[in-house]
């Protein structure tokens, strides 16, 4: 059953919902401010190839207390909920009809700012995990394509005050990526809300 009325086609051995528009403006704006404002933002070093690289945007780790989130080698213990991240949280757990205990915020602070290919199939979220994906400010391009493949099979447009779940047997078969882009676009936030179903 799909959670919204507007959801994408279904790709094969994958459970994307797409709602534009799920956030009104005027509290997507807020939202938007407000987070850019009172985030600790960090940028992470990974280690790649014998070397360390920052992770190409900041990004902050926010949940219960046990909801510690190990990914990409790093450890990434919680810091404990805002007001305004428990209000969203809520509202969220609302839609999607399922308890969440952690979020990931990410801040592309312009084109030159990605995420590379992966999927969130780390061992603590479970066998099929959801991962509900609210998107504010500038429109990024979400790209997927099947695991073991280099071809993109589908790409949509992340907007202002969308919300996308990604949920079933999605992370066991696709991956997904936010290119760098050369395009002006806005600074962009993106929360990926999640359940923390064991600690490391």
């Amino acid at each position: 059953m799909d959670l919204f009325p507007d959801s994408l086609p279904q790709l094969p051995d994958a459970r994307l919902d797409y709602r534009a528009g799920w956030l009104e403006p005027a509290a997507a704006d807020r939202w938007l401010s407000q987070l850019l404002a009172e985030t600790p933002w960090q940028q992470p070093r990974v280690r790649l190839y014998g070397r360390e690289w920052p992770v190409p945007r900041l990004v902050a780790w926010y949940g219960d207390e046990e909801a510690t989130y190990r990914y990409s080698g790093l450890i990434h213990r919680p810091r404990p909920w805002t007001p305004l991240l428990a209000q969203i949280r809520q509202r969220l757990e609302a839609a999607v009809g399922q308890r969440l205990n952690g979020a990931l915020l990410n801040y592309y602070r312009d084109g030159s700012d990605a995420m590379g290919w992966h999927s969130d199939d780390e061992v603590e979220l479970g066998a099929d995990p959801l991962i509900a994906s609210l998107n504010l400010g500038g429109t990024r391009r979400f790209d997927l394509r099947r695991k073991g493949q280099s071809r993109i099979e589908h790409s949509l447009l992340l907007e202002h005050g969308s919300l996308l779940v990604m949920a079933g047997p999605t992370q066991h078969y696709w991956q997904h990526q936010v290119a760098k882009t050369r395009r002006p676009c806005a600074p962009r936030l993106n929360l990926t809300f999640r359940l923390i179903r064991s600690t490391p």
